[in-house]
């Protein structure tokens, strides 16, 4: 029998694991990265410690209130999908009221380090990225298939965060690289959506997959975006950010994506759909570190 010291360690190890499920600290690395590409690429100072570990501390604390937000407006649609039943809201292990006071809490830390530590700008963005994904995008998920283009509008802003921690401005090399985690977050949402179409309609989401089960529209929409991808990922070469080096080798991995895309589109099956999602998670931080070894 555990002793009464036991079984309160043991509920408040599984507390907090749940504030770190709030959080989704792994889903949020490529965040934290992609602002750093943006700092990197913007000509941000490293050996500026406190401007750096303020602007990762401060993206990461953002996101992980913009996540937890979600979490609690998405409760009772999260408890109706098999990959999402067991999350702490969904599962009924913590109260609105305390999942809502955590995510306020990130957020408004992470906004402060930002303002504070690194510049308006940086908390600025960051705050429309905030607003944009959970009062915009997490609403609007319910309602129309087209949530997933503009929940791409904030998933596509960190490396902007960076670019304007490095420069305090919005220069043409932040909106490359926006266009650039913009298009490739489509095709990777538009294989999940697939992969998990049954999910998603159970829920009640109008995804694509869902609305259009025969999936010649999702395939169709994955190529496309993959092939606007492939121009825009050659930009910063264009624009004089990066070498040679850099264009050529974003245009055969670009390729290779593209390539993936297409076969999805002549199946249509689960399986090419994995392998567009897993191929995307390949791509984009090969895509990052390319860019920051070819960078002038």
């Amino acid at each position: 029998m555990k002793s009464a010291g036991a079984v309160v360690v043991a509920e408040g190890r599984s507390r907090a694991a749940d504030y770190v499920t709030l959080a989704k600290p792994r889903l949020n690395l490529l965040v934290v990265a992609s602002t750093l590409v943006g700092y990197v690429m913007g000509d941000g100072e490293m050996a500026d410690v406190l401007r750096v570990v303020a602007m990762v501390g401060g993206t990461a604390l953002v996101a992980g209130g913009a996540s937890a937000f979600n979490q609690v407006f998405e409760r009772r649609t999260d408890a109706l999908m098999r990959r999402t039943r067991l999350r702490p809201m969904a599962d009924g292990r913590m109260s609105p009221q305390d999942a809502s006071l955590y995510a306020a809490v990130l957020s408004l830390a992470g906004l402060a380090a930002l303002a504070v530590f690194v510049n308006i700008l940086s908390a600025l963005v960051a705050l429309a990225t905030l607003v944009s994904y959970a009062a915009i995008y997490t609403p609007l998920k319910l309602r129309t298939s087209f949530s997933t283009v503009i929940g791409a509008i904030p998933g596509a802003l960190p490396p902007v965060i960076g670019w304007a921690a490095a420069t305090n401005g919005l220069g043409r090399g932040a909106w490359i690289l926006f266009g650039i985690l913009f298009l490739w977050q489509l095709p990777h949402f538009l294989a999940i959506a697939w992969i998990y179409r049954e999910d998603y309609a159970r829920a009640g989401f109008p995804m694509l997959p869902v609305i259009e089960p025969d999936g010649r529209s999702t395939a169709r929409q994955s190529v496309l975006y993959a092939a606007a991808l492939l121009p825009l990922s050659l930009a910063p070469t264009l624009v004089g950010i990066t070498t040679t080096f850099y264009f050529v080798a974003a245009l055969v991995l670009t390729l290779g994506f593209l390539a993936l895309t297409l076969q999805f589109a002549r199946t249509r099956s689960v399986a090419d759909a994995r392998r567009v999602f897993f191929g995307s998670i390949v791509y984009l931080p090969i895509l990052w570190v390319l860019m920051i070894a070819g960078r002038t």
